[in-house]
């Protein structure tokens, strides 16, 4: 017999000992992997009503909307859980030059070689900065 969250229609998320579930963003139409955070309840909640991307930061212990300082909003165009409910995809269309705070569209610019063993050195690809992250994102006060 199969667990009813897995078979049935009511949202119920699965949040980690953190309240967290890991959420990754994907462009809605080329599929492109932009990015993977995290959401607790309340951005989770934001997300369906707004039809905006709101994450959590494990960092900052804060609630935040995807472009409220950059400007490269995430405008959700679906959203999906596995079965589980653990983890939530969101298929988006990303407005602005990138998703990353790095400069980047993607946050996955780096590819791991395999078949090496010992110490691996990070291969860039697709890794041209398409903003300039220092002009979008305030400066942190000393």
């Amino acid at each position: 017999m199969s667990d009813p969250s897995e078979e049935g229609l009511l949202l119920a998320p699965k949040f980690d000992a953190d309240g967290l579930v890991t959420c990754v963003a994907t462009d809605a139409k080329s599929g492109e992997l932009l990015m993977v955070a995290h959401m607790n309840a309340e951005a989770l909640r934001r997300t369906v009503e707004s039809g905006e991307a709101w994450y959590f930061s494990r960092s900052r212990k804060a609630l935040w909307k995807k472009g409220e300082s950059s400007g490269h909003t995430q405008r959700v165009i679906e959203m999906r859980v596995d079965c589980d409910q653990d983890a939530v995809w969101i298929k988006v269309v990303q407005e602005g030059a990138g998703a990353c705070h790095t400069g980047r569209r993607s946050c996955f610019y780096r590819a791991v070689p395999l078949g090496k063993a010992g110490s691996v050195t990070l291969e860039f690809r697709d890794g041209n900065k398409t903003f300039n992250p220092g002009n979008v994102y305030p400066r942190k006060k000393e």
